[in-house]
């Protein structure tokens, strides 16, 4: 099924050979949120070429990483339980990426599902644990997540609903999470707007969602 053949017989290599196509572990990445419609893929990668989206899924689903299943008269792609299995090595690389981001560029965006899996990576279990239950609708463009977190638990939505601190922003979160720019410092340079809600809950989410850059 592989595109490529290293010619070494290694489980790197064998990974390399199932995921290492371009864009195959962004679908991966979206697809460990929840199940999408080919259409919701293709939206959340806006740069990818239809053939290619296709060819990946086609690819991935050969290798027993993800199906097709219907779900209310449509059909929609999910990964299989061995899909699932990457989800640790997909953390484990945004954590590694996130170091090497940088400050974005014009023309790069937020996707809700990129930054929902941002936040799974992002996620202090042990800083959450000192806090109350928390609710962010955090808004990314036309599109809300709402975050919510109850000690080791997170739990993160697509949609708006009730929360106890709404905020937007966008590329520049990063700076945020990464520690680069305190809560205050964000709100004031206007990386981060707030909506509604107490501000001060913007230094939980802060210490609740940190990645070292």
């Amino acid at each position: 099924m592989a595109a490529r053949d290293y010619g070494q017989y290694c489980g790197v290599t064998r990974a390399l050979e199932l995921v290492g196509e371009r864009w195959a572990m962004l679908i991966v990445r979206d697809l460990l949120v929840g199940p999408r419609r080919y259409g919701e893929l293709a939206g959340g990668l806006p740069r990818i070429p239809s053939n290619i989206l296709a060819a990946r899924l086609k690819e991935l689903q050969s290798a027993g990483i993800l199906r097709r299943v219907p779900h209310s008269r449509v059909v929609v792609y999910e990964l299989t339980p061995y899909g699932r299995e990457l989800e640790p090595v997909v953390l484990a690389l945004g954590a590694w990426g996130f170091k090497a981001m940088g400050e974005p560029r014009e023309d790069q965006v937020v996707t809700p599902d990129s930054m929902t899996m941002t936040l799974r990576t992002a996620f202090r279990p042990e800083a959450a644990e000192r806090f109350p239950a928390t609710s962010y609708a955090a808004h990314f463009g036309p599109d809300c997540l709402l975050v919510r977190v109850d000690g080791p638990n997170l739990d993160v939505k697509r949609g708006e609903g009730p929360a106890d601190l709404a905020f937007s922003a966008g590329p520049g979160i990063r700076r945020l999470i990464s520690g680069e720019l305190a809560p205050g410092r964000a709100i004031t340079t206007g990386v981060v707007e707030l909506l509604a809600g107490r501000g001060d809950l913007l230094a939980r989410f802060a210490e609740t969602f940190h990645l070292a850059a």
